[in-house]
Order: C-alpha cells, then structure tokens, then sequence
C-alpha cells in the first residue's frame, strides 16, 4: 500500500511504494547509473569485472550496485566478478543474504533455541501433572 515518505536520497516528500523507494527524480538519476552500469559490465573486457572495478570504472556507488543486484536487475550468474556483502559480517557473497558460515551458525542458535524450549515444555508438563496427597483423616 503506497505510504507518504521522505526520499533518503534528497528528503523530498513523495508517495512510496513496492516498486520504488526513492522520489521520481531520484529514481531517474538511479536508472540512468543503472545504464552505466550495464553497459560497462556488458562489454566483453569487463564481464569477469570486479565490484572495485565496477565502481571505479562508473563512478557509481558500491551501495547503488548491491541495490541492483539484490532488486534482481544485474544477475550474478552473468557476471562472475562481482559480489557483495554478507549482511551480518560483511564476506563477498553471490546469493542470499548471509554468507554459509552465518548461516550455519544461526542454524546451530536456532537449533539450540528449540532444544531449550523444548526442554522447558517437559519440565513444565511434568511440574503440571504431579499430583498431592494428603493424609487428612476425614470426621
């Protein structure tokens, strides 16, 4: 549902939505990096590119890059070189979010978190289910 918000780029009031997340005049600014982006990573010299490269022979931004390539815009599978950070500890990635040590290591804490939990559910059955007896003597 679009909402009213500030561009993070120009603070200008505009109408947010799915599609987009900057105002018109950013939004066409980004398309036109977009295409200098492309177009440079298109050419047979620079396929194999990497983001330094990229960024150095553009003269776009690393952070606007990471953008197009997380919005699916610049597919990975063509262009090897390039990579981008893990979100967590910042290792060159080529798909997802978290690198494959991130993520085994949130996997064992999720792991651990359920066996814990698990753990305090019987404790707590066990503790629901004992049953009194006194040896009240009735009149």
């Amino acid at each position: 549902m679009p909402e009213l918000s500030n561009c993070p780029n120009c603070d200008k009031l505009f109408v947010k939505n799915a599609l987009r997340d900057v105002c018109d005049d950013c939004f066409k600014e980004e398309e036109k990096q977009f295409e200098t982006v492309y177009t440079f990573i298109r050419k047979r010299e620079n396929r194999t590119a990497t983001m330094v490269q990229v960024v150095e022979g553009t003269g776009v931004s690393e952070k606007l890059i990471i953008k197009f390539i997380k919005k699916g815009r610049l597919q990975l599978s063509k262009f090897p070189g390039l990579t981008y950070p893990c979100e967590k500890c910042a290792t060159p990635i080529r798909e997802g979010k978290l690198c494959t040590s991130c993520q085994t290591k949130l996997r064992s804490q999720i792991d651990s978190l359920k066996k814990e939990q698990e753990r305090l559910e019987e404790i707590e059955k066990r503790e629901r289910t004992v049953t009194y007896f006194t040896n009240e003597k009735r009149r």
